[in-house]
């Protein structure tokens, strides 16, 4: 039975244990000293869900870097799934930037404002590391692929009307919202051509 922490313990700073079960390329299950087993939601990344094109390959990334490994989380939160979110960590090496330095998952946008963790996604970018070397049109962020599935029939979303490949130069951009989709989810780096995380500097200042 998977352990639930209760409200007493959401201030412990740190989980240890063995690594038992990988769900994805951004949830495993520790396995407690006291034989409990915790379901682990690595920290301000986001990984190519079930059924996305990349999704088999990031959760091999995460098997080969943690499976049958002791570990430590350093926890950030309890989530509403009752996973404990953090940053694993085996000895020096942070497992949270390792995925992204691999190119096997994004930088969670909603959850990060770690600025190592962007320049190592842009570098991955840069020389097309793991999803990074996979065509645009199947570089959608898990977010956006989310918000996609869940709302096929609004026409009115408007992430969902955005779609990769359709656009590369930002003088095709209608609004900024757009430029941020094609560079964040997309990775069409060249509309951020300072490097600073931008796009489309005539629309997005």
């Amino acid at each position: 039975m998977l352990l639930v922490l209760a409200c007493s313990n959401l201030l412990a700073e740190t989980v240890e244990g063995l690594v038992v079960g990988i769900a994805d390329g951004d949830t495993f299950t520790l396995l407690t000293p006291d034989q409990r087993q915790v379901k682990i939601r690595v920290a301000e990344i986001d990984a190519p869900e079930r059924g996305q094109p990349y999704a088999s390959r990031s959760r091999q990334q995460l098997a080969n870097l943690t499976f049958q490994k002791s570990l430590t989380v350093r926890v950030q939160v309890v989530d509403r799934y009752n996973r404990v979110v953090g940053r694993p960590v085996i000895g020096d090496m942070d497992v949270t930037v390792e995925m992204i330095r691999s190119g096997a998952a994004w930088v969670y946008r909603t959850y990060s404002d770690d600025v190592q963790l962007y320049e190592l996604e842009r570098t991955a970018r840069s020389e097309r590391r793991g999803l990074w070397d996979l065509p645009e049109s199947d570089r959608l962020s898990p977010w956006h692929w989310r918000t996609g599935r869940g709302s096929r029939n609004k026409s009115a979303d408007t992430t969902e009307a955005f779609q990769c490949g359709s656009k590369t130069w930002c003088r095709e951009m209608v609004s900024c919202e757009e430029a941020r989709f094609h560079l964040e989810s997309c990775g069409l780096t060249r509309l951020d051509g300072d490097g600073d995380g931008i796009p489309c500097e005539v629309i997005c200042r």
